[in-house]
């Protein structure tokens, strides 16, 4: 078989189906296995011995998440969703649990006390009621919010919402506006397109090019004058080199020992000349 990820196989041992489904008896309402994933649907009363039996007696050690399922047309419209994992074996088990709006759950915190966090999103988002659980409060919305966000029938207009306003500066709550189209689906893959014009393309028709325009006429060759010849500048007669004066260094030796002319004071003995 070919590998196409790097991602441990998972692949339910085999007995394990059989196995879990006598372990668990009439507690079982219905079973099978998907994509190598076994799917317990057991009774609402039993969850807790249900998922004590999976935990203790067959190594699923790990709560890894609560989900709730919405199925409005059904008399027990929400469903609950329990997926455990065993590290030991590397297999998974999902177990469910149908219930009414007003049809309580027994909690399982007894079990995983990381529960009551995933019990409180359900309870949250669908309104199911968790008995047993000390601290079912809102855990996603905001304080005083009316209804469940996630199910079928929630509206998406009608609430209020609530922002820090910069103007105020306080939280205000204000009505929630959301377009009712975003609900609309067409389900068509966007590399095909829609068989229809969608809104804001009408703009986008582009319309017939126009005719293409004349070439223009060539423009009349000019022919370039040659330029005129650089005036030859006239030199100025050289001047005659002037003699270069005498250096003391160029003086003869017998100029430079000639005595200088002084008057010399004649002295008498009776005083100056």
């Amino acid at each position: 078989m070919t590998v196409l990820h790097s991602a441990p196989r998972f692949v339910a041992e085999e007995g394990l189906f059989d196995a879990l489904k006598a372990s668990l008896g009439d507690l079982v309402v219905a079973a099978r296995e998907e994509h190598g994933e076994i799917v317990l649907t057991v009774r609402r009363e039993g969850i807790e011995d249900a998922l004590r039996t999976l935990r203790d007696a067959h190594d699923y050690q790990q709560l890894m998440e609560i989900a709730g399922v919405d199925f409005p047309s059904r008399p027990e419209r929400f469903e609950v969703v329990y997926m455990l994992l065993s590290v030991t074996l590397n297999h998974r088990v999902i177990v469910k649990v149908s219930a009414a709006e007003n049809t309580p759950v027994p909690t399982v915190t007894t079990l995983w006390p990381v529960a009551g966090w995933l019990e409180r999103e359900v309870f949250d988002m669908y309104g199911v009621i968790f008995a047993g659980n000390t601290d079912l409060r809102r855990i996603l919305t905001d304080y005083g919010f009316e209804g469940h966000p996630f199910r079928k029938d929630f509206p998406l207009t009608g609430y209020v919402e609530l922002r820090y306003s910069e103007e105020d500066k306080r939280v205000v709550y204000e009505p929630v506006k959301l377009a009712q189209d975003l609900r609309s689906f067409d389900f068509m893959s966007p590399w095909e397109g829609a068989d229809y014009v969608l809104p804001g393309d009408e703009k986008a028709a582009t319309p017939p090019p126009p005719p293409p325009a004349p070439a223009p006429a060539p423009a009349p060759v000019v022919k370039a004058e040659p330029a005129p010849a650089p005036a030859i500048k006239e030199e100025a007669p050289a001047k005659p080199a002037r003699k270069p004066r005498a250096r003391k260094a160029d003086v003869p030796v017998e100029a430079a020992e000639k005595p200088k002319r002084t008057r010399a004071k004649k002295k008498t003995d009776g005083g100056e000349a």
